[in-house]
């Protein structure tokens, strides 16, 4: 598995992500972050900030990507049509 996603249920940025890796047929591994910040010591290690979504792509050394916008537009040029 290539792509993992940190993500908290009920967050709309996290939903947005969500949504493209489904559009786009993308298999990834789900990390289900504690709603406490304080708690999020998996995605600081791995991102340097406690905020979701957090992609990683280990095949694209992506090793911690947050903002929504960003990753799905990652995705996309990545993993969409402009990647073919």
């Amino acid at each position: 598995m290539t792509l993992e996603l940190y993500e908290l249920p009920g967050c709309p940025y996290c939903a947005k992500v969500k949504s493209k890796l489904d559009e786009l047929g993308l298999e990834y591994e789900s990390h289900e972050v504690p709603s406490s910040h304080a708690r999020r010591d998996e995605v600081k290690a791995v991102s340097g900030q406690t905020g979701v979504p957090v992609l990683v792509d280990t095949e694209h050394d992506v090793e911690g990507m947050p903002e929504s916008d960003d990753i799905v537009a990652y995705l996309e040029k990545t993993y969409g049509d402009a990647a073919a």
